[in-house]
Formats: structure tokens, sequence, C-alpha cells
């Protein structure tokens, strides 16, 4: 099953090699079959992954998404009047479903912003934050597998029978 993420993949490469119209083709093919405004212009790193293939899913056109992310079901990643910057996401961040990130934040590396969180301050890293508006709830260096991995980390005290 294709997820919004490989034809975004696709538009991306075209635009990059100056191949007119097709990227906004595909870009409008994305939006009408995921709902998802997922621009050619937006640079996403290797290995992101969009949840339940993308569905509901916006991300603004200049904002900035590193590698290995995971963007949760209906998350929104977009800018704030007056403000001209966009979000820029870190490497190995997830963002939960129904997540907004919105205005000039910074969201670094290795966090966690749990489901429904509204983001409008930047994120340091090793951050679990959560709620509206979000504020730190915990840190991922403290949790005993990887959210990624789903792998029990080397700090683990849990015994597995």
């Amino acid at each position: 099953m294709y997820n919004a993420i490989h034809i975004y993949r696709a538009a991306r490469w075209l635009y990059l090699h100056h191949i007119p119209l097709l990227p906004r083709l595909l870009q409008l093919f994305i939006f009408c079959v995921y709902g998802c405004r997922l621009s050619y212009l937006t640079n996403i790193g290797k290995g992101t992954y969009l949840s339940h293939g993308g569905l509901g899913v916006t991300v603004s056109p200049k904002s900035t998404i590193g590698e290995n992310c995971v963007l949760g079901f209906r998350c929104s990643i977009i800018g704030q009047k007056p403000y001209i910057k966009t979000p820029q996401i870190g490497n190995r961040v997830y963002i939960g479903p129904g997540a907004v990130i919105q205005g000039p934040v910074i969201i670094e590396d290795d966090v966690i912003i749990g489901a429904n969180a509204v983001v409008t301050h930047s994120v340091k890293s090793h951050s679990i934050v959560g709620g509206i508006p979000a504020r730190v709830i915990g840190d991922t260096r403290n949790l005993d597998y990887d959210i990624f991995d789903g792998e029990p980390t080397d700090n683990s005290t849990r015994d597995f029978m």
C-alpha cells in the first residue's frame, strides 16, 4: 500500500530536476486521495513516515522535517501570521495524531509530541510534550524503550518472562 510520502518523494525529485507541472499534479493527487496537504516544496528527510498513509496531514510548504520522523494521523505543521518563519522539525521526532505545531518554532532531535498537543514554543532535544498549550511532561532518555525501534534500551529495568 502506498503512503502519501512515496508520492511526495516522486514529486520532490521531479521538482529538484526542474521538470515542470508534474510535481503540482502529484501534489493535487496526494490531496485528492489522502486529504493530505504535502507540498513538493517542503524538505522532508529520509526515513520519515506518515502514519495511516498520511490521511489528513497538513505541512506548510516552507517547513523542514528531519530524518526518521513519524507524523501522526491529522497532524498539522503550519505557520502563523504575522511570522514569516515556519516550524522546523529535527530528526527522530514523533508527532502524535491530531497534534498541531504552529508558528516559528524549532523542534529539536529525539522529541515526542503527544496526541492533540498544540505546540506554539520551541522544544528542546529529548523532551516529551503534551497538552494545550503543550508543555514538557517528560524526557525520552528516561523511557525504558525506544519509540522508533520498539526494543528495550540499555537502561531498561524490566524483566521479560
